[in-house]
């Protein structure tokens, strides 16, 4: 059974820092839920160290207009995303970013449901919701 707040058993998350981009760029948490359905699908691409890198469609602009965001990701368990930014504003991240990305999943995958409440309660994570639930 799928628990509520879910999207094929993975809990989604974001990050303060990728809350406020995106809700300046207009992604929506429906959105976000899209793309996460899709990585569980396995569209999206691998970068190692549980990161991967997910095209989503701004709004009016659709996918090829879009942005690039960067998601720790772990199948059945949880989905953090971590960075993002607008296609047509940078190419790719570099290895020294990609690297501190890498380290920054593996502390977050790691987090209990307890250490996760407790980020949310200071307000470092962010749960997406479900039409107004999380």
């Amino acid at each position: 059974m799928q628990r509520k707040g879910t999207v094929e058993g993975v809990r989604i998350y974001k990050t303060r820092w990728f809350h406020r981009w995106a809700t300046r760029e207009g992604l929506t948490d429906t959105a976000l839920r899209a793309a996460v359905m899709e990585m569980a699908n396995g569209l999206a691409d691998a970068l190692g160290g549980h990161v991967y890198k997910k095209r989503i469609g701004l709004p009016g602009r659709g996918k090829r207009g879009g942005a690039r965001t960067l998601i720790a990701f772990r199948r059945g368990d949880k989905a953090i995303f971590l960075y993002g930014y607008p296609k047509n504003e940078r190419a790719n991240i570099g290895d020294r970013e990609l690297e501190a990305l890498r380290l920054l999943a593996a502390q977050l995958l790691s987090y209990s449901d307890r250490d996760i409440e407790k980020a949310i309660s200071a307000g470092e994570l962010i749960e997406v919701r479900n039409h107004g639930q999380a």
